[in-house]
């Protein structure tokens, strides 16, 4: 995955050669466009339980720019048009950009290109071993998974595939208790993941996925309850201890985290080595059977080449996503 600023937990917008109309008959006032952006942002890209401040808003290239203050002190510099209908929480310095694109060091330096990027072909093998690093509340995460999904039923037992998570939180403590509980069910009850995830995936309610799909309760506490305690998950989110700025730590896939360069949501590892691809099960499908020595059968399934939709739900994407996604 490509290092991503997902500032604002829920949601990352990307806009790639799109064009837009401002109605210069609707005109905002100051106090006005506070007013919409921070009643956007906290009802619909927020927890709804935290609420941000706009702070600092001023009139820049014919729109309005502004701080997006977080309850834990994070800042965000975010615009919004005067008409108040297009919302961007990220400028891109399009000269930088196109500097880093071309390999131009100073402008890849200032565009935190100096990450190593994955490489775009895994090695081959027999059997190819396939990881998908995610968080359970990137709406990224969510997304690939929902891309893999087919592919797994189609290729199964002929490739090596799990679902990781990367080594920090960035949607609260509510990411930290699912993961561990997927973390779980994968462990001790694996013919119950998928149907598990599949639930989860749609609706977002891991409680009543549990109920639906069968687990062992009994057994799923147990187990979360020995892992907390050995990677010290819930201790380390209450004490802060090794928390990457803002985000809690996860450690139970640190080693494979660190090994591989993960960053962020979702990351895929085919044969030990980063990739990207599609989001697509089509694109997906592609990705994970080019790292064949010999391609089975099932690699000329015809699945769908639209992505999933982000986050929760079914449907699909408007467009493609590209390498979006949830990290530091």
């Amino acid at each position: 995955m490509k290092k991503a600023y997902l500032m604002v937990a829920l949601v990352l917008l990307v806009a790639t050669g799109c064009s837009w109309k401002m109605d210069k008959t609707v005109q905002l006032k100051p106090d006005e466009a506070k007013t919409k952006a921070e009643s956007f942002i906290n009802e619909n890209l927020m927890d709804g339980k935290s609420k941000v401040k706009i702070e600092n808003l001023a009139e820049d290239n014919g729109m309005y720019k502004f701080d997006v203050n977080f309850p834990d002190g994070r800042k965000l510099e975010a615009y919004l048009t005067k008409d108040g209908k297009k919302f961007f929480p990220q400028a891109v310095e399009i000269d930088k950009f196109a500097a880093s694109k071309a390999g131009d060091a100073a402008g890849a330096q200032a565009n935190n290109s100096d990450q190593q990027q994955p490489a775009q072909e895994a090695p081959k093998s027999n059997k190819p071993k396939v990881e998908a690093f995610v968080m359970s509340h990137c709406p990224y995460g969510t997304q690939i998974e929902k891309g893999l999904l087919p592919v797994i039923d189609k290729l199964g037992k002929s490739i090596d595939f799990q679902i990781k998570f990367v080594n920090y939180a960035m949607h609260g403590e509510k990411e930290l208790k699912e993961e561990l509980n997927q973390y779980c069910i994968n462990k001790e009850q694996p013919a119950k993941y998928y149907t598990y995830l599949k639930c989860f995936l749609k609706s977002g309610e891991g409680e009543s996925c549990l109920a639906s799909s069968g687990v062992d309760a009994g057994k799923l506490k147990s187990c979360v309850a020995a892992t907390d305690s050995k990677y010290k998950v819930t201790e380390k989110f209450n004490s802060k201890e090794g928390w990457k700025g803002q985000f809690p730590p996860f450690d139970i896939h640190t080693a494979e985290n660190e090994q591989y360069g993960v960053q962020g949501s979702p990351s895929l590892v085919i044969n030990g080595q980063q990739v990207e691809s599609g989001r697509s099960p089509a694109e997906l499908l592609k990705t994970i059977c080019s790292a064949f020595n010999k391609a089975p059968s099932a690699c000329s399934a015809q699945l769908s080449s639209a992505e999933p939709a982000p986050g929760f739900g079914e449907g699909e994407a408007d467009g493609s996503t590209g390498a979006a996604g949830c990290g530091q």
